[in-house]
């Protein structure tokens, strides 16, 4: 597809880093292969920018390649809800054999034996999980979780997993925690990129990112069952590491770099996995995908996909005429929600604001709703600007919401163990008690316009 560079010869000390850094800053983005690592052997490799051109995020989710941006935004409509309700029907297959199992290291595990950049200049340490998978099982059901959780080594086997308050990840280590004193867990840190994007969404509770996944590709996902974990591991990453994290071992962990641009979070303990064993294809790669100010490694996949759950999350709450969704990358991909919607009655407006605030998919880390009417496209910040600061009138269409679900990577919140926020709702809709009084927008007809752009070519062509 000429969508993929190869890098050769780069030091995982800061150059790295920097590099795919700068990359997600030039558009078009070329997915980067680093290989030749300094102090590495040929063939362990990181690769960054899986997801970050819409060409790669198509192939991904098994989409068409061909589709623009309007076309995609509307393929995925009611996607999410689909998957969601068909996850039931691909349960992940298991199988004996896969290529994770060509290499297998049971003692003297030293997990920088592969490539854990130090990504940026102030990172606490090297961080060899950032587009990693982590696996772990509810204690109380078959219900298997698969979560986006930092790494950084620790030297030999032992590396930190980071895992934020209220996700599902940490709800299913406290349980195994009390139960038996230790969670099994597995890690997965190179990968199809469609388990970066599995593992960084917010699938409702009880529901597998395996089937969630198999949903998305149509076909069971294979997976192998670890030995010594009992969890089951794709039968086709790259790195696996499995092992156990107990109450009683904790570490430092941090700073890094975190995907709202800041050095947020500060240093505190979080649980270490003791790595008992690790599998890893010939000439491993590792998934990288580090955060740094927006646009990012994911940000550009965070921003869609989160479009379009939210979106489906207000249809399934039953909010009518939903006309489209956007969460801008310069915001992290969930700090700003835009909705655009055809209102049909008072008060339409801010039920939609206050379901995207507080719905599964769009709590965590927001910041400002934006509610628009249809003639505004929530993806062109302009335009919905020009809502903001024709339409809202800030004594009577912003209001605040307070103790919202926030976490320690949101740069407001000083206390990590108390991560609350506020947010702002800010109806941007034209007041529907006297809608057919609002001004008439200052501009020509759309059809007629493009009569015009195409009389004129010679002026337009190309714009």
């Amino acid at each position: 597809m000429g969508e993929l560079h190869t890098v050769a010869g780069a030091d995982w000390n800061l150059e790295l880093g920097a590099i795919a850094e700068l990359n997600c800053r030039l558009k078009p983005t070329p997915a980067l292969l680093f290989d030749k690592i300094k102090d590495y052997p040929a063939g362990y490799r990181i690769l960054t920018a899986s997801t970050a051109s819409r060409r790669r995020l198509l192939l991904t989710l098994r989409m068409a390649g061909d589709l623009d941006d309007c076309a995609f935004a509307e393929a995925l409509v009611g996607k999410p809800n689909a998957w969601e309700q068909e996850s039931s029907r691909f349960p992940p297959t298991f199988v004996k054999d896969g290529p994770i199992l060509e290499n297998t290291i049971e003692s003297n595990i030293n997990l920088e034996s592969f490539p854990a950049p130090i990504w940026h200049a102030d990172d606490g340490g090297r961080f060899i999980g950032t587009g990693s998978a982590v696996i772990t099982k509810d204690p109380d059901s078959d219900w298997i979780n698969i979560g986006a959780y930092r790494m950084m080594t620790l030297g030999g086997p032992e590396v930190s997993v980071a895992i934020t308050l209220g996700k599902h990840g940490r709800q299913h280590y406290e349980k195994w925690w009390k139960r038996e004193g230790r969670c099994p867990i597995v890690v997965s840190l190179g990968h199809d990129p469609l388990f970066l994007i599995l593992a960084g969404l917010e699938v409702s509770t009880g529901i597998g990112e395996y089937n969630y996944g198999g949903a998305i590709i149509g076909a069971p996902i294979e997976v192998i069952r670890e030995e010594i974990t009992g969890l089951p591991m794709p039968a086709y990453s790259e790195i696996v590491l499995a092992g156990f994290i107990r109450p009683d071992h904790l570490s430092k962990e941090g700073p890094f770099g975190e995907a709202t641009g800041y050095y947020s979070a500060m240093p505190a303990p979080v649980p270490v996995m003791t790595v008992e064993r690790v599998y890893h294809r010939n000439d491993p790669i590792n998934l990288g995908a580090p955060c740094s100010k927006p646009p990012h490694d994911f940000s550009y996949m965070r921003s869609v996909l989160k479009s379009a759950m939210i979106r489906d999350a207000l249809v399934k709450a039953g909010i009518p005429d939903v006309r489209g969704v956007w969460t801008p990358e310069s915001a992290a991909g969930r700090m700003v929600i835009v909705v655009s919607i055809k209102q049909r009655y008072c008060g339409h407006s801010r039920q939609a604001a206050y379901i995207a605030s507080q719905c599964q998919t769009g709590a965590y880390l927001n910041r400002y709703v934006i509610v628009v009417d249809e003639d505004i496209d929530p993806a062109n910040t302009d335009e919905v600007m020009w809502a903001i600061a024709t339409r809202a009138d800030p004594a009577n269409d912003i209001d605040i919401m307070r103790k919202s679900w926030s976490g320690p990577i949101d740069p407001l919140v000083r206390d990590r163990n108390s991560a609350y926020n506020s947010r702002a709702v800010i109806d941007a809709c034209r007041p529907f008690d006297w809608i057919n009084e609002f001004p008439k927008v200052a501009e020509a007809d759309p059809g007629y316009l493009r009569q015009i752009k195409t009389k004129w070519s010679a002026i337009f062509g190309g714009r």
